[in-house]
């Protein structure tokens, strides 16, 4: 097979009106091989896709922000054990719901302090709306993401945990939470804090929480598939998502609310698989990358579903970063990749994966709103079109190592 066959389900996609259009790219041994530019990052204004189109890159965030925590602990200003109420008063007194269904006033005493650890593994019993059932989902439903991060985390405080902390996983705002710790360690914006201590070092100058009025041109058009669409009949809604900010938000969202392209993010990416340097520049070190890396669940808590799915097959979870284990088992679910591959993906169809034992990386970059709500499973079961959407990144990557296999 020749690599250039990892598009075809792609353009399929795309030929389907299932896609408005795809960035895909990869690299081995230090070269970019391939990058594909397929349809159009914009389809009403016939904007083709472009190597530097911009994106939402969704829960890509997370790791980023991970990686700054983990550079502020290389030089002692906090430790992965650290209790976060040190720098969040707010979360003190934690209480933690009796029934994780029930009322939010039936709640016990937390017992233990939540700690840094426990936001970079989803283990705080912090929660998201689509991630817990009952009061508690309708509470964080609640929340606004359009006030500043001390008020938003101030209502965050006032909800039950949904688990005692480092009892199991549960995803989580608690990136978002992570990155206001850092903020408050550093006095300053979680945007300062990710262009100095990652961005700038990188290189990644189209990378950040809000574009420039001249990068907006290049940003991509969040679409969503017409839930009304049947089979023959799919249909992209463009107004899933306003448009990109040019200004700094209120509150900078670190697990969820980066914008970045396929070779800033090619840049962290291959930091993290050169055990934190990369082109001669150190970010961290190699004991954080190793972290990061390395499966911090137990066996316990890898036979939880995730999202109601078998994640944990063959694979653990670093400091938010899958891990492969098991590339047998893992392949089944995921598609290939050695031992010790890790990735994280975005809700908004965005992916990466980095393959030590290949020196491989390969990142798949689209704009599509998702159905997060407790019934997305069946609507995937029962729309033959979002099933077909949902094959086409794991397409590409069985495609992409059958030909650099041969």
């Amino acid at each position: 097979m020749r690599l250039d066959e990892n598009r075809t389900s792609i353009e399929q996609a795309v030929d389907d009106g299932l896609l408005s259009g795809a960035l895909t790219l990869v690299w081995q041994h230090g070269k970019v091989l391939q990058v594909n530019e397929i349809g159009n990052r914009d389809v009403e204004a016939k904007l083709p896709m472009q190597r530097d189109t911009i994106f939402r890159i969704a829960s890509m965030s997370k790791p980023v922000t991970v990686a700054a925590a983990m550079a502020l602990i290389d030089e002692g200003k906090l430790a992965l054990s650290d209790p976060v109420s040190t720098w969040l008063p707010e979360l003190a007194e934690m209480r933690v719901l009796m029934d994780p269904h029930g009322p939010l006033d039936e709640t016990v005493p937390a017992a233990r302090p939540i700690t840094v650890d426990d936001l970079m593994t989803h283990r705080s019993g912090l929660a998201y709306s689509f991630s817990v059932t009952g009061p508690l989902s309708h509470a964080y439903g609640r929340l606004s993401l359009r006030q500043d991060q001390d008020h938003w985390l101030a209502e965050v405080a006032e909800l039950p945990l949904v688990h005692q902390p480092g009892d199991r996983l549960t995803y989580s705002h608690g990136t978002d939470v992570l990155g206001i710790v850092l903020s408050r360690i550093e006095g300053k914006s979680l945007q300062t804090v990710l262009t100095e201590r990652i961005f700038k070092p990188l290189g990644m100058t189209d990378t950040g929480f809000y574009i420039s009025p001249e990068q907006r041109r290049r940003a991509a058009t969040m679409y969503r598939l017409d839930p009304e669409s049947g089979p023959g009949q799919a249909g992209l809604d463009h107004t899933a998502m306003g448009p990109v900010p040019v200004r700094e938000p209120r509150f900078s969202q670190g697990g969820a609310a980066l914008l970045s392209t396929a070779d800033d993010y090619l840049k962290f990416v291959r930091m993290l698989l050169g055990g934190g340097e990369v082109d001669g520049v150190r970010v961290l070190s190699e004991a954080s990358t190793t972290a990061m890396r390395t499966n911090q669940l137990t066996d316990a808590q890898m036979q939880i579903p995730f999202l109601g799915m078998p994640f944990w097959i063959g694979r653990g979870f670093g400091l938010n970063l899958s891990v492969v284990t098991d590339p047998a088992k893992s392949a089944q679910l995921f598609g290939p990749g050695g031992v010790g591959s890790f990735s994280w993906p975005g809700a908004f169809g965005t992916w990466w994966q980095a393959d030590p034992s290949n020196d491989l990386i390969l990142i798949y970059l689209i704009q599509n709103y998702p159905n997060l709500s407790s019934t997305a499973a069946a609507a995937v079961a029962g729309n033959t079109s979002l099933a077909k959407l949902q094959s086409v990144q794991p397409r590409f990557l069985r495609r992409t190592y059958q030909a650099l296999e041969r």
